[in-house]
């Protein structure tokens, strides 16, 4: 068994937490939701989707109903990809966006046929085991009763409403007494909680085919949006294999495209090139090196990157290792450089996770792209502004069109290897603890914050 040092590198006084069941989220009553589902007998994943359900609500500054969700899930066998992304409406053609230099940002001619809900769907179907409507219940009761509003989400809210204000449906929705909510006040959504609850008892079918479906097009259609029934209807998720490259030791995983998780694999399969391990631990020369790889990755996700369907060459051939020692070698330890995207031989949120007893875990991103998205709220459901990505350039893969999926700028992950094997060390050490003990200590963890150097999140465990 690998030994995990707990060494801390970092001047940062927060510690993992340490359980046979845990979810993490950046919301505290979302965590609860979901470690509610683990303590009723859930799996993980009941637990990420309760805790996915409630985040619609209780943050609504980066996500909701009308978002697109990805996830990866490892069952304890082997590892699951989910794309949810949705596609454009069949309205939008070259011709529907003339005389356009980009696309918008705001409104509804940014909306894709929104995918998180058949998210839900899909992943439940495969992996939940507790009933669907109970994942709901936490969500539609704040929805109802209300919730207080946090601090940071108030703020992001505020900061949002001059742009948005404007936009049809958010300010009934999301300005309660002409304003956002201040931090501390209670908010109410009881048109959130009712669609939730015709989500919840169709299993999602009013959503996508039913009331729910026929309200979302007729106020597209209303305000001259190109959003149909039939775009609702069309919409699928699809499983897919994930992409993956090892790096010293480790396997990290991620979907692929129309999302950016290639970046992150491009720019290790790089790095490979270089011997950081030589370098100061975020010291100029590694940092340097970590950026200009980064700069690489992204330079051809910009060009190649989009609906896996239109792109003019494959993930792997932008993994390909003879290609990526290529672009390692354009680095010049030196100096930073501006670079262009490269020529492959042919042949951008929430994020939450839970893990379970049993050993499964889910990797779980729900998201409307720029903080509300679109502005647009239809009965409760705000709508996401994913269409915002497409671009107006001849011939790029990510060029708009009608019934495609637009690069997508967030990543979903998962590693494998040395981490595995110290997981093993934590539940074997947990087991040594009595169950009495490891559920007071669970307790008092339940509401506890967690920081690590690249986010902040709230976690909830349960031994």
């Amino acid at each position: 068994m690998t030994p995990f040092s707990w060494t801390n590198p970092y001047p940062w006084p927060r510690r993992p937490v340490l359980a046979e069941n845990a979810v993490a989220t950046s919301q505290p009553l979302a965590a609860q939701a979901g470690l509610q589902m683990l303590a009723a007998g859930g799996t993980a994943v009941d637990a990420a989707l309760a805790a996915a359900i409630t985040l619609t609500l209780v943050e609504p500054v980066s996500n909701g109903i009308g978002s697109d969700a990805y996830a990866i899930v490892w069952d304890g066998r082997q590892l699951h990809g989910l794309n949810a992304s949705g596609r454009s409406p069949a309205g939008w053609t070259r011709e529907y966006f003339g005389g356009q230099k980009a696309m918008p940002t705001r409104g509804w001619n940014t909306v894709t046929v929104p995918g998180c809900v058949s998210a839900w769907l899909e992943l439940h179907r495969k992996f939940g085991k507790l009933p669907f409507e109970k994942l709901f219940e936490t969500a539609i009761r704040y929805g109802r009763e209300g919730f207080l509003v946090s601090p940071t989400i108030a703020g992001q809210w505020q900061k949002q409403v001059p742009e948005l204000k404007a936009q049809p449906g958010f300010a009934d929705a999301f300005m309660p007494g002409g304003r956002a909510p201040r931090p501390g006040e209670r908010f109410r959504f009881p048109e959130h909680a009712e669609a939730l609850e015709q989500i919840a008892k169709s299993r999602g079918e009013a959503f996508y085919r039913g009331a729910l479906a026929e309200k979302i097009a007729a106020h597209a259609e209303k305000h001259g949006g190109a959003m149909r029934a039939a775009d609702l209807a069309a919409h699928r998720a699809d499983w897919v294999a994930p992409l993956a490259i090892d790096y010293r030791g480790y396997t990290l995983h991620e979907l692929p495209p129309n999302g950016q998780g290639i970046v992150a694999l491009a720019a290790l399969g790089i790095l490979q090139h270089f011997d950081l391990a030589s370098l100061k631990v975020d010291g100029a020369d590694s940092l340097h090196l970590q950026i200009e790889a980064m700069k690489l990755a992204f330079a051809d996700a910009r060009r190649y990157v989009g609906d896996l369907d239109y792109m003019d060459v494959r993930p792997q051939q932008l993994l390909e290792p003879g290609y990526l020692k290529s672009r390692a070698a354009l680095i010049d330890v030196k100096r930073a450089q501006d670079f262009g995207h490269g020529t492959p031989l042919q042949g951008g949120t929430v994020y939450l996770t839970a893990a379970d007893a049993s050993g499964m875990m889910v990797s779980f991103i729900q998201s409307n792209y720029m903080g509300f998205g679109s502005g647009v709220v239809v009965n409760g459901i705000s709508m996401q502004n994913r269409g915002a990505t497409f671009v107006m350039t001849s011939g790029h893969p990510n060029r708009v069109g009608p019934r495609k999926r637009p690069y997508h700028r967030i990543l979903r992950r998962r590693a494998t290897g040395r981490a595995t094997a110290s997981c093993r060390a934590w539940k074997s050490a947990s087991n040594r603890v009595s169950r009495r003990r490891r559920w007071k200590a669970s307790r008092a963890a339940a509401t506890r914050s967690f920081r690590c150097p690249m986010t902040t999140t709230s976690s909830a465990a349960r031994s």
